[in-house]
């Protein structure tokens, strides 16, 4: 992949990096590699070495498997003789029960409504391109985008794992046929995220080369077409921008509202556990302070890091690039790049204590010995989960590029 020459945008097979606006020309790579912009190393394309029916396969097997991994016990527990099975839907509808409305709607949204959807985005798109329906097609691809950062059944996963340790000491464990289509599930789901392509789909419907664009000022961040400067897209109709409108001031309004909900999550009991007639009530530091105690350290290690070094890593992060765009103090782009992705990719392991307190209050059943319920501080810290990611969200990496002086271009550069 080589960096622009002297008058790009009157080439016709340059393309805009998405991530800094580097002009770059379109080069051939071997099936199966990627092509990466040279300055900030994001991927631009990829010579795809598999069908894109298969992606319409793993979609339609993910949606039969939606319904067993959503109705049947993925795990059940035997309590005081009493055998208590453990569904997903039991666990959003007891966090609805104890008046955690928000709290279930998250869980159920992370855990299932988002895989779910994806899948069914899979199949319009699809059926789209076969019977050239536009508006569908828009609409699904829209969607895909953006949802593939909320798809959480691996931190599902993950803590259903650290519930059963927490309840080994209490009853007896046993595994339900849902975790098999859960886990399944997930598989299915990592095969998608990494075959979709939004810019593949988008050639299939209409391909780049066909629309003969001889100048490309600005790029489509919804179908990645470099096109001449204009307000809507030529192609998906959306709207174009150099950089994201109010990026700055929308992030640090999200970043300061989960900067005022960290304080609550950290000092309101998460949780509350009653056995044998005490009322043992656990914020997230003596939480994992009891698993230490219990030695549990493995587990300790995992809350720890998940609910406190997570949440407070992405609000120091934010705060780092949104100083360093405004200040326009970046010296090491490609560093702050690093931050950038890590920030995105880290979000959603926040989501694991949440999921622990819906699974712990699907199992332990009410009236019995051992008895569990949320705590406020649970909803604080589910807003500074879904704050923190929508600020990764708003943020536009192309800003982090704005300081770099024009004359300072990478040299050719190729990658795989």
């Amino acid at each position: 992949m080589s960096s622009h020459p002297s008058h790009p945008s009157s080439i016709k097979n340059i393309r805009l990096c998405q991530s800094c606006e580097l002009p770059v020309e379109i080069q051939a790579i071997k099936r199966g590699h990627s092509a990466y912009c040279p300055r900030c190393n994001t991927q631009l394309y990829r010579s795809e070495s598999y069908s894109i029916s298969g992606n319409l396969a793993i979609a339609v097997t993910g949606l039969l498997l939606f319904f067993p991994s959503l109705y049947f016990d993925f795990i059940s527990i035997r309590l005081v003789g009493v055998m208590i099975p453990g569904t997903l839907v039991d666990g959003v509808t007891a966090l609805y029960n104890e008046g955690f409305p928000g709290l279930a709607f998250l869980t159920f949204y992370c855990a299932m409504i988002t895989p779910f959807v994806m899948c069914s985005a899979i199949v319009i798109v699809h059926l789209s391109l076969r019977y050239r329906w536009y508006h569908p097609l828009r609409y699904a691809l829209n969607i895909l985008g953006p949802m593939r950062h909320w798809v959480m059944l691996d931190v599902f996963l993950v803590s259903i794992a650290v519930s059963c340790f927490k309840l080994q000491d209490y009853s007896d464990i046993y595994i339900g046929n849902a975790l098999y289509s859960l886990i399944l599930l997930q598989v299915l789901s990592v095969m998608l995220l990494s075959r979709i392509s939004i810019r593949r789909y988008w050639e299939e419907w209409q391909i780049e080369h066909d629309l003969n664009l001889k100048i490309k000022d600005v790029h489509c961040r919804n179908c990645h077409l470099s096109q001449p400067e204009s307000s809507r897209c030529l192609r998906c109709h959306h709207a174009l921008y150099h950089r994201k409108p109010f990026s700055v001031q929308k992030t640090w309004a999200l970043v300061i509202a989960a900067c005022v909900a960290i304080i609550p999550a950290n000092l309101i009991p998460i949780s509350i556990l009653l056995t044998n007639g005490q009322r043992l009530e656990d914020t997230i530091f003596s939480g994992v302070a009891s698993l230490i105690n219990s030695e549990m350290y493995g587990i300790a290690v995992i809350i720890f890091v998940a609910s406190i070094v997570v949440p407070v890593a992405k609000v120091i992060g934010l705060i780092y690039l949104l100083l360093i765009i405004q200040f326009k103090k970046v010296n090491n782009h490609r560093f702050d790049m690093m931050i950038y992705r890590a920030i995105k990719w880290i979000g959603k392991w926040s989501m694991l204590d949440l999921f622990v307190i819906s699974i712990m209050l699907t199992l332990v059943d009410r009236g019995q010995i051992l008895n569990f319920t949320p705590g406020f501080g649970a909803v604080a810290f589910g807003i500074v989960v879904i704050l923190t990611m929508l600020a990764a969200e708003s943020i536009d990496p192309r800003l982090l590029w704005d300081s770099q002086p024009k004359s300072k271009q990478p040299s050719l550069k190729k990658e795989s």
